[in-house]
């Protein structure tokens, strides 16, 4: 794998997130935009802020699939299981008043204490997943 593309998306996540703290005083984390624009929360960003941001997101992951080349996954669990997978972390993020890249990225860059402890908690939280799920059950 070239070394070039994760260190141009990682620039892009950064600039994106210190762009959208800069001009518009918010922390662009992607549950707090996703709950905005669904309406599950008045506290954060006006609808139309977080349908751009949201959206800008969508239409870089389809220029980037089109310029750079499909990844290769497969889905390789039950689609049960992952829908419980998904609603287990969305419970999460509205838990944890946040997500990774709320917490992750935007809060661990400026060292909010908060944010430090979500991110040790849900990286934990994942290491124990893999354990568990790889080691203990095996799959």
């Amino acid at each position: 794998m070239n070394p070039l593309y994760p260190l141009v998306g990682g620039l892009m996540i950064g600039t994106a997130a210190a762009g959208f703290l800069l001009l518009h005083g918010r922390i662009a984390g992607i549950s707090g935009l996703t709950a905005s624009l669904t309406g599950l929360s008045r506290a954060g960003a006006p609808r139309a802020m977080a349908a751009g941001f949201l959206a800008g997101m969508l239409a870089a992951a389809a220029l980037a699939l089109m310029i750079v080349r499909r990844p290769d996954f497969a889905i390789t669990t039950s689609l049960p299981l992952l829908i419980v997978g998904g609603l287990l972390v969305g419970f999460g993020t509205r838990l944890g008043s946040g997500c990774t890249s709320g917490h992750g990225v935007c809060g661990m860059a400026r060292l909010s204490p908060r944010s430090l402890a979500a991110t040790g908690a849900f990286m934990l939280a994942a290491a124990a997943t893999v354990f568990v799920s790889r080691h203990l059950v095996g799959s």
